[in-house]
């Protein structure tokens, strides 16, 4: 296969600027499902991984997706790659090797279904194992962060009223997209305030959404989504520390920052709770372990005290699709069709024509039979 190399060492980054047809290299230990989702999103031609797709250390879901969208994965190459390609250059992959000009620059492991399904089973016999380890650091954490979390963040004053009202936090997590399409007409008909958290802002804008409130570390939102006119709160470090702080700037943008421990969605959860939020509809967020093991996290202590604090007014939407997908059935398609020839069939018969011809045909009925 012969294509145009994009290279990048973050995913979402990557798949947010790759063309059609593309190949992407990526160096992405334990490929997860909302990265490989916006591969095929952005319908990759073949993937290049400079690390291992899938380790085996849980079960990821990300290879396979790929494989199942016909995106062939080339797996372990080594993180020479970045250094002996240039972005936007032609290369050729051929039996497990990548060809610039004719000369091999390296070498990986095409991946099969079978090979990606092995690993899969060996991650969730192994799962035990990393459950007890993420639940020992999720309680030491828990420890450190509880008066943080449940008391302690400080929230700027917005625009934005968000008291006595509903609020929808959008999180670029597993289902994202699908979830939100299946909340569309609540969207349309309760007029939420709404919260991009990063890439959030990016489906809400995809589904004809404005976002109200776009809040995170901004760095996997578009900047056609910081540009839309919603208030920005940057995340930054307990430290002070604000890595958001600087592309705001170097976009000429403004906004307001909170400083806490946890992850963006933890603020804007904890953001909506404390600035009087009637309800909280969640869609994306990261809550089980597996979530948090795609996001490299060793523990979930902020998203355990967050949630518990705001637990009595949250609604988590995370799979509504697959629950619910909306399929009518055919008996419902009949009964559409009979509601509809029912008028017909009225106005028909007060019709002085059609009741003519109607007694005509009685006539003829009886006529025929002897009647």
């Amino acid at each position: 296969m012969r294509g145009r190399a994009r290279l990048a060492k973050r995913t979402k980054e990557l798949a947010a600027r790759l063309e059609p047809g593309e190949i992407a290299v990526i160096d992405h230990e334990d490929l997860d499902e909302v990265a490989a989702r916006s591969l095929v999103h952005a319908r990759a031609a073949l993937v290049v991984n400079a690390k291992r797709s899938i380790s085996g250390r849980y079960p990821n879901p990300g290879p396979r997706i790929l494989l199942e969208a016909g995106i062939p994965l080339l797996d372990a190459v080594g993180e020479e790659i970045f250094s002996e390609l240039v972005d936007g250059e032609l290369i050729e992959v051929r039996n497990g090797g990548i060809y610039r000009d004719g000369r091999l620059v390296a070498a990986g492991k095409p991946l099969t279904l079978e090979e990606v399904e092995e690993a899969y089973q060996a991650g969730r016999r192994n799962v035990v194992a990393e459950i007890e380890a993420f639940v020992e650091n999720t309680l030491e954490y828990a420890r450190k962060e509880k008066a943080f979390i449940l008391g302690s963040v400080r929230f700027p004053e917005l625009r934005t009223e968000m008291r006595g009202r509903p609020v929808l936090v959008v999180v670029r997590g597993p289902g994202y997209r699908d979830d939100l399409r299946a909340i569309a007409s609540y969207i349309d008909e309760v007029r939420p305030v709404t919260i991009g958290v990063d890439g959030g802002a990016d489906a809400l804008l995809e589904l004809g959404f404005l976002p109200d409130i776009i809040l995170g570390d901004m760095d996997s939102v578009s900047d056609d989504a910081l540009r839309c006119g919603a208030e920005l709160v940057v995340h930054a470090y307990p430290d002070g520390r604000a890595p958001g702080r600087e592309r705001l700037s170097r976009l000429g943008l403004g906004g307001h920052e909170v400083a806490s421990v946890g992850t963006s969605e933890d603020v804007a959860l904890l953001m909506a709770y404390e600035l009087g939020a009637s309800l909280i509809v969640a869609v994306g967020t990261h809550s089980n372990i597996v979530d948090f093991f795609e996001k490299g996290r060793r523990g979930m202590a902020s998203t355990f005290l967050v949630r518990l604090k705001v637990g009595s007014i949250l609604v988590d939407a995370k799979g509504l699709s697959e629950i619910y997908r909306g399929r009518p059935k055919a008996s419902y398609s009949m009964l559409v069709f009979i509601a509809a020839l029912l008028p017909l069939a009225l106005v028909a018969l007060l019709s002085a024509p059609v009741r003519q011809w109607f007694r005509l045909f009685v006539i003829y009925a009886r006529i025929s039979l002897g009647l």
